[in-house]
Protein backbone atom coordinates (compact mmCIF):
# COMPACT_ATOMS: atom_id res chain seq x y z
CA UNK A 1 0.00 0.00 0.00
CA UNK A 2 1.23 3.74 -1.16
CA UNK A 3 2.40 5.80 2.07
CA UNK A 4 1.36 9.19 2.75
CA UNK A 5 4.75 10.78 2.26
CA UNK A 6 4.33 8.83 -1.62
CA UNK A 7 0.92 10.18 -2.15
CA UNK A 8 1.75 14.20 -1.18
CA UNK A 9 5.03 13.58 -3.56
CA UNK A 10 2.30 12.55 -6.59
CA UNK A 11 0.10 15.68 -5.57
CA UNK A 12 3.40 17.37 -5.86
CA UNK A 13 3.85 16.60 -8.70
CA UNK A 14 0.96 17.24 -10.43
CA UNK A 15 0.55 20.20 -8.68
CA UNK A 16 3.90 21.76 -8.85
CA UNK A 17 4.06 25.13 -8.32
CA UNK A 18 0.47 25.59 -7.21
CA UNK A 19 0.87 23.03 -4.30
CA UNK A 20 -1.43 23.91 -1.08
CA UNK A 21 0.69 25.02 1.61
CA UNK A 22 0.48 21.58 3.39
CA UNK A 23 2.15 20.37 0.46
CA UNK A 24 5.01 22.71 1.35
CA UNK A 25 7.46 20.18 3.41
CA UNK A 26 7.42 17.67 0.26
CA UNK A 27 10.43 18.27 -1.58
CA UNK A 28 11.24 16.68 -5.02
CA UNK A 29 14.75 15.79 -5.46
CA UNK A 30 16.72 13.87 -8.52
CA UNK A 31 14.51 13.09 -11.56
CA UNK A 32 11.62 14.40 -9.44
CA UNK A 33 12.59 18.00 -9.13
CA UNK A 34 14.08 18.14 -13.02
CA UNK A 35 10.34 17.06 -13.90
CA UNK A 36 8.85 18.86 -11.84
CA UNK A 37 10.35 22.17 -13.27
CA UNK A 38 10.29 21.30 -16.65
CA UNK A 39 6.38 20.94 -16.28
CA UNK A 40 5.96 23.34 -14.32
CA UNK A 41 8.33 25.46 -17.38
CA UNK A 42 5.59 24.40 -19.65
CA UNK A 43 1.89 24.80 -17.63
CA UNK A 44 2.90 27.74 -15.23
CA UNK A 45 2.09 30.25 -18.24
CA UNK A 46 -1.49 28.67 -19.08
CA UNK A 47 -2.44 28.04 -14.94
CA UNK A 48 -1.79 31.89 -14.83
CA UNK A 49 -3.63 32.61 -17.77
CA UNK A 50 -6.66 31.12 -16.27
CA UNK A 51 -6.32 32.90 -13.07
CA UNK A 52 -4.83 30.64 -10.43
CA UNK A 53 -1.81 31.92 -8.48
CA UNK A 54 1.53 30.63 -7.39
CA UNK A 55 2.02 29.28 -3.79
CA UNK A 56 4.62 30.16 -1.47
CA UNK A 57 5.88 27.33 -2.27
CA UNK A 58 6.45 28.12 -5.63
CA UNK A 59 9.76 28.70 -7.71
CA UNK A 60 10.70 31.88 -8.04
CA UNK A 61 12.11 33.17 -11.53
CA UNK A 62 10.64 34.32 -14.95
CA UNK A 63 8.09 32.35 -17.32
CA UNK A 64 8.92 34.69 -20.36
CA UNK A 65 8.82 32.89 -23.17
CA UNK A 66 12.71 32.52 -24.84
CA UNK A 67 13.05 30.47 -27.70
CA UNK A 68 16.70 30.18 -26.55
CA UNK A 69 16.01 28.47 -22.87
CA UNK A 70 12.62 26.55 -25.11
CA UNK A 71 14.82 25.11 -27.04
CA UNK A 72 17.73 23.99 -23.89
CA UNK A 73 14.18 22.81 -21.88
CA UNK A 74 13.51 20.32 -24.99
CA UNK A 75 16.35 18.68 -24.34
CA UNK A 76 15.36 18.15 -20.94
CA UNK A 77 12.12 16.80 -21.63
CA UNK A 78 13.72 14.21 -23.66
CA UNK A 79 15.96 13.00 -21.11
CA UNK A 80 13.17 13.08 -18.64
CA UNK A 81 10.02 11.31 -20.40
CA UNK A 82 9.38 8.28 -22.01
CA UNK A 83 8.27 8.67 -26.05
CA UNK A 84 4.76 8.48 -25.38
CA UNK A 85 4.75 11.39 -22.66
CA UNK A 86 7.17 13.28 -24.78
CA UNK A 87 5.26 13.56 -27.95
CA UNK A 88 2.47 14.70 -26.00
CA UNK A 89 4.07 17.37 -24.29
CA UNK A 90 6.11 18.35 -27.23
CA UNK A 91 2.76 19.35 -29.10
CA UNK A 92 1.35 21.73 -26.49
CA UNK A 93 4.83 23.02 -26.58
CA UNK A 94 4.22 24.59 -30.33
CA UNK A 95 2.06 26.88 -28.47
CA UNK A 96 2.96 27.16 -25.14
CA UNK A 97 6.59 28.16 -25.71
CA UNK A 98 5.92 30.34 -29.11
CA UNK A 99 7.61 27.47 -31.11
CA UNK A 100 4.90 28.55 -33.36
CA UNK A 101 6.80 31.70 -34.48
CA UNK A 102 10.22 29.70 -34.93
CA UNK A 103 8.49 27.20 -37.30
CA UNK A 104 6.65 29.99 -39.17
CA UNK A 105 9.11 32.64 -39.34
CA UNK A 106 12.52 32.36 -41.27
CA UNK A 107 13.29 35.50 -39.38
CA UNK A 108 12.65 34.05 -36.19
CA UNK A 109 14.86 31.16 -37.27
CA UNK A 110 17.74 33.03 -39.02
CA UNK A 111 18.43 35.26 -35.62
CA UNK A 112 19.58 31.68 -33.94
CA UNK A 113 22.98 30.67 -33.71
CA UNK A 114 22.97 26.89 -35.60
CA UNK A 115 24.14 24.18 -33.18
CA UNK A 116 23.50 20.52 -32.27
CA UNK A 117 20.10 21.56 -29.96
CA UNK A 118 18.17 23.78 -32.77
CA UNK A 119 18.66 21.23 -34.99
CA UNK A 120 17.32 18.67 -32.74
CA UNK A 121 14.64 20.73 -31.94
CA UNK A 122 13.67 21.70 -36.20
CA UNK A 123 13.98 17.79 -36.96
CA UNK A 124 11.38 17.04 -34.26
CA UNK A 125 8.80 19.54 -35.47
CA UNK A 126 9.90 19.72 -38.85
CA UNK A 127 6.53 18.34 -39.91
CA UNK A 128 5.14 21.45 -38.46
CA UNK A 129 7.12 24.09 -40.05
CA UNK A 130 5.38 26.49 -41.84
CA UNK A 131 6.93 25.33 -45.99
CA UNK A 132 8.55 28.80 -45.80
CA UNK A 133 10.47 27.58 -43.51
CA UNK A 134 11.51 24.63 -44.40
CA UNK A 135 14.34 25.82 -46.48
CA UNK A 136 16.25 27.75 -43.85
CA UNK A 137 15.48 24.60 -41.92
CA UNK A 138 17.80 22.84 -44.24
CA UNK A 139 19.84 25.67 -44.10
CA UNK A 140 20.58 25.44 -40.44
CA UNK A 141 20.92 21.20 -40.70
CA UNK A 142 23.30 21.81 -43.91
CA UNK A 143 25.57 24.67 -41.18
CA UNK A 144 25.44 21.84 -37.97
CA UNK A 145 26.27 18.11 -40.60
CA UNK A 146 28.90 19.84 -42.06
CA UNK A 147 30.45 21.38 -38.75
CA UNK A 148 30.27 17.63 -37.68
CA UNK A 149 31.37 15.85 -40.78
CA UNK A 150 34.44 18.21 -40.80
CA UNK A 151 35.34 17.21 -37.43
CA UNK A 152 34.16 13.55 -37.92
CA UNK A 153 35.66 12.17 -41.48
CA UNK A 154 39.45 12.55 -40.85
CA UNK A 155 38.94 10.35 -37.77
CA UNK A 156 36.62 7.85 -39.61
CA UNK A 157 39.14 7.91 -42.82
CA UNK A 158 42.09 7.15 -40.61
CA UNK A 159 40.46 3.99 -38.93
CA UNK A 160 39.24 3.04 -42.52
CA UNK A 161 42.29 3.34 -43.98
CA UNK A 162 43.57 -0.20 -44.01
CA UNK A 163 45.76 -2.21 -41.41
CA UNK A 164 49.70 -1.64 -41.38
CA UNK A 165 51.30 -3.55 -44.03
CA UNK A 166 54.90 -4.25 -42.63
CA UNK A 167 56.21 -4.88 -46.33
CA UNK A 168 56.42 -1.70 -47.37
CA UNK A 169 57.12 1.84 -46.49
CA UNK A 170 55.14 5.13 -46.38
CA UNK A 171 56.30 8.63 -46.49
CA UNK A 172 52.96 9.65 -44.73
CA UNK A 173 54.30 10.70 -41.29
CA UNK A 174 51.32 9.54 -38.36
CA UNK A 175 51.50 7.61 -35.40
CA UNK A 176 49.38 5.48 -36.24
CA UNK A 177 51.62 4.15 -39.27
CA UNK A 178 54.95 4.70 -37.26
CA UNK A 179 57.14 1.47 -36.86
CA UNK A 180 59.55 2.00 -33.84
CA UNK A 181 61.49 -1.31 -34.71
CA UNK A 182 62.50 0.51 -37.81
CA UNK A 183 63.27 3.58 -36.52
CA UNK A 184 65.56 2.11 -34.03
CA UNK A 185 67.42 -0.42 -35.96
CA UNK A 186 68.32 2.25 -38.54
CA UNK A 187 68.99 4.72 -36.09
CA UNK A 188 71.38 2.44 -33.45
CA UNK A 189 74.43 3.92 -35.03
CA UNK A 190 73.20 7.44 -33.53
CA UNK A 191 73.60 5.60 -29.85
CA UNK A 192 74.87 8.87 -27.12
CA UNK A 193 76.52 6.56 -24.52
CA UNK A 194 77.01 9.44 -22.10
CA UNK A 195 72.61 10.33 -22.34
CA UNK A 196 71.87 6.56 -22.99
CA UNK A 197 69.57 8.15 -25.85
CA UNK A 198 69.41 7.27 -29.44
CA UNK A 199 69.71 10.11 -31.51
CA UNK A 200 66.82 9.48 -34.38
CA UNK A 201 67.56 11.05 -37.33
CA UNK A 202 65.27 8.89 -39.69
CA UNK A 203 61.94 7.84 -38.92
CA UNK A 204 60.48 5.26 -40.10
CA UNK A 205 56.76 4.46 -40.89
CA UNK A 206 54.46 1.32 -42.37
CA UNK A 207 52.62 1.56 -45.64
CA UNK A 208 49.21 0.27 -45.52
CA UNK A 209 47.33 -2.09 -47.24
CA UNK A 210 44.44 -1.21 -50.24
CA UNK A 211 41.35 -3.15 -49.88
CA UNK A 212 40.27 -4.65 -52.98
CA UNK A 213 36.77 -6.58 -52.45
CA UNK A 214 34.17 -4.27 -51.30
CA UNK A 215 32.31 -4.72 -47.46
CA UNK A 216 28.60 -3.93 -47.50
CA UNK A 217 28.11 -1.83 -45.04
CA UNK A 218 24.12 -1.58 -43.56
CA UNK A 219 22.94 0.89 -41.17
CA UNK A 220 19.81 0.15 -39.93
CA UNK A 221 18.23 3.26 -37.93
CA UNK A 222 15.77 3.57 -35.68
CA UNK A 223 13.90 6.66 -36.47
CA UNK A 224 12.08 6.89 -33.19
CA UNK A 225 11.77 10.66 -31.46
CA UNK A 226 14.25 8.72 -28.16
CA UNK A 227 16.66 7.95 -30.61
CA UNK A 228 17.15 11.48 -32.34
CA UNK A 229 20.69 12.01 -31.57
CA UNK A 230 21.64 8.57 -32.47
CA UNK A 231 19.91 9.01 -36.18
CA UNK A 232 22.02 12.41 -36.83
CA UNK A 233 24.87 11.03 -36.44
CA UNK A 234 23.68 7.65 -38.12
CA UNK A 235 23.36 9.99 -41.29
CA UNK A 236 26.55 11.57 -40.98
CA UNK A 237 27.96 8.47 -40.70
CA UNK A 238 26.47 7.23 -43.94
CA UNK A 239 27.54 10.36 -45.25
CA UNK A 240 31.41 9.82 -44.80
CA UNK A 241 31.37 6.06 -45.31
CA UNK A 242 30.08 6.75 -48.54
CA UNK A 243 33.17 8.52 -49.43
CA UNK A 244 35.34 5.76 -48.37
CA UNK A 245 36.47 3.40 -51.61
CA UNK A 246 35.80 -0.11 -51.29
CA UNK A 247 33.05 0.46 -49.44
CA UNK A 248 28.94 -0.28 -50.20
CA UNK A 249 26.78 1.72 -47.97
CA UNK A 250 22.78 0.92 -47.96
CA UNK A 251 20.94 3.37 -45.48
CA UNK A 252 17.66 2.24 -44.06
CA UNK A 253 15.18 4.20 -41.73
CA UNK A 254 12.32 2.56 -39.84
CA UNK A 255 9.44 2.92 -37.13
CA UNK A 256 6.39 0.43 -38.50
CA UNK A 257 7.61 0.33 -41.67
CA UNK A 258 10.65 0.61 -43.44
CA UNK A 259 12.26 3.26 -46.04
CA UNK A 260 15.44 2.27 -47.71
CA UNK A 261 17.43 6.57 -48.19
CA UNK A 262 20.77 4.26 -49.66
CA UNK A 263 20.45 6.90 -52.61
CA UNK A 264 20.53 9.37 -50.29
CA UNK A 265 23.20 8.47 -47.83
CA UNK A 266 25.88 10.36 -49.45
CA UNK A 267 23.51 13.76 -48.19
CA UNK A 268 22.63 13.40 -44.12
CA UNK A 269 20.91 16.93 -44.74
CA UNK A 270 18.40 15.06 -47.21
CA UNK A 271 18.13 11.98 -45.18
CA UNK A 272 17.63 14.04 -41.89
CA UNK A 273 14.74 16.03 -43.94
CA UNK A 274 13.12 12.35 -44.88
CA UNK A 275 13.05 11.12 -41.34
CA UNK A 276 9.85 10.79 -39.52
CA UNK A 277 10.03 10.69 -35.84
CA UNK A 278 7.92 8.78 -33.22
CA UNK A 279 5.23 6.40 -33.99
CA UNK A 280 5.40 2.44 -33.48
CA UNK A 281 8.51 0.54 -33.71
CA UNK A 282 9.22 -3.00 -35.98
CA UNK A 283 12.55 -3.68 -35.54
CA UNK A 284 11.68 -7.33 -36.66
CA UNK A 285 10.36 -5.80 -39.94
CA UNK A 286 13.48 -3.54 -40.69
CA UNK A 287 15.96 -6.53 -39.78
CA UNK A 288 13.94 -8.82 -41.98
CA UNK A 289 14.25 -6.24 -44.97
CA UNK A 290 17.86 -5.61 -44.04
CA UNK A 291 18.27 -9.39 -44.81
CA UNK A 292 17.30 -9.00 -48.47
CA UNK A 293 20.11 -6.74 -49.18
CA UNK A 294 22.99 -9.37 -47.58
CA UNK A 295 25.10 -10.99 -51.06
CA UNK A 296 27.94 -11.76 -49.34
CA UNK A 297 27.38 -12.81 -45.51
CA UNK A 298 31.40 -13.05 -45.03
CA UNK A 299 31.80 -9.27 -46.44
CA UNK A 300 28.38 -7.50 -44.82
CA UNK A 301 28.45 -5.56 -41.54
CA UNK A 302 24.71 -4.96 -40.07
CA UNK A 303 24.81 -2.27 -37.68
CA UNK A 304 21.28 -1.64 -36.34
CA UNK A 305 20.69 1.52 -34.53
CA UNK A 306 18.08 0.67 -31.70
CA UNK A 307 16.67 1.13 -28.55
CA UNK A 308 15.97 -2.23 -28.89
CA UNK A 309 11.78 -1.45 -27.30
CA UNK A 310 10.38 -4.05 -29.92
CA UNK A 311 6.85 -3.21 -30.78
CA UNK A 312 5.72 -6.54 -31.52
CA UNK A 313 7.16 -10.01 -30.60
CA UNK A 314 10.51 -10.09 -29.94
CA UNK A 315 10.88 -13.79 -31.14
CA UNK A 316 10.55 -12.59 -35.14
CA UNK A 317 13.62 -10.13 -34.02
CA UNK A 318 15.68 -13.00 -32.07
CA UNK A 319 14.98 -15.10 -35.53
CA UNK A 320 16.39 -12.67 -37.96
CA UNK A 321 19.06 -12.16 -35.60
CA UNK A 322 20.01 -15.86 -36.12
CA UNK A 323 19.56 -16.32 -39.19
CA UNK A 324 22.14 -13.77 -40.30
CA UNK A 325 24.79 -15.07 -37.19
CA UNK A 326 24.32 -18.67 -39.15
CA UNK A 327 25.31 -16.89 -42.25
CA UNK A 328 28.01 -15.26 -40.51
CA UNK A 329 27.06 -11.75 -41.13
CA UNK A 330 28.52 -9.58 -39.05
CA UNK A 331 26.21 -7.84 -36.29
CA UNK A 332 26.65 -4.39 -34.24
CA UNK A 333 23.62 -3.34 -32.33
CA UNK A 334 24.18 0.05 -31.42
CA UNK A 335 21.92 1.54 -28.28
CA UNK A 336 23.04 4.58 -28.54
CA UNK A 337 25.92 6.41 -31.51
CA UNK A 338 26.08 9.95 -30.59
CA UNK A 339 29.02 12.15 -28.61
CA UNK A 340 27.99 10.68 -24.96
CA UNK A 341 27.18 7.91 -26.46
CA UNK A 342 24.59 7.17 -23.37
CA UNK A 343 21.93 4.47 -23.82
CA UNK A 344 18.19 4.32 -22.85
CA UNK A 345 17.24 1.35 -24.36
CA UNK A 346 14.96 -1.75 -23.69
CA UNK A 347 18.21 -4.41 -21.88
CA UNK A 348 16.13 -7.22 -21.67
CA UNK A 349 15.29 -7.35 -25.29
CA UNK A 350 19.06 -6.52 -26.14
CA UNK A 351 20.27 -9.16 -24.02
CA UNK A 352 18.21 -11.83 -26.28
CA UNK A 353 19.64 -10.12 -29.20
CA UNK A 354 23.13 -10.46 -27.91
CA UNK A 355 22.50 -14.12 -27.30
CA UNK A 356 21.58 -14.82 -30.66
CA UNK A 357 24.96 -13.44 -31.90
CA UNK A 358 24.95 -9.69 -32.15
CA UNK A 359 27.28 -7.78 -30.55
CA UNK A 360 25.41 -4.99 -28.90
CA UNK A 361 27.15 -1.87 -27.60
CA UNK A 362 26.88 2.30 -27.22
CA UNK A 363 29.89 4.18 -28.67
CA UNK A 364 30.40 7.89 -30.16
CA UNK A 365 31.41 7.75 -33.77
CA UNK A 366 35.01 7.54 -33.74
CA UNK A 367 34.72 4.45 -31.77
CA UNK A 368 32.19 3.10 -33.74
CA UNK A 369 34.61 3.74 -36.74
CA UNK A 370 37.33 1.58 -35.35
CA UNK A 371 35.87 -0.85 -34.37
CA UNK A 372 34.11 -0.68 -37.99
CA UNK A 373 37.98 -0.38 -39.02
CA UNK A 374 39.04 -4.32 -37.02
CA UNK A 375 36.07 -6.05 -38.54
CA UNK A 376 37.09 -5.32 -42.28
CA UNK A 377 40.66 -5.01 -42.10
Amino acid sequence: MTDNSEVLRRWRMVLGGYAQPAMDTVRLVGADQRADRALDYLYAREMEQRGLRRGKGGRAGSLDPSQLTALGWLNEVRSLFPQSVLETVQAHAIDTLGLTELLSDPKVLGSLEPNRDLLKSLVAFKGRANPQVQEKIREVARTVVDEIVRRLRPRVQQALAGRPNRFRRSQQKSMQNFDWRATIRDNLRNYDPERKRIITDRLRFFGRSRRRLPWRIILCVDQSGSMLDSTIYAAVMAAILTGLPSLDVRLVVFDTSVVDLSEEAADPVSVLMSVQLGGGTDIAGAVAYCEQLVEQPTRTVLALITDFCEGGPASRLIAAIRRLNAARVTMIGLAALSEDATPDYDRATAERVAAAGMKVAALTPDRFADWLGEVIA
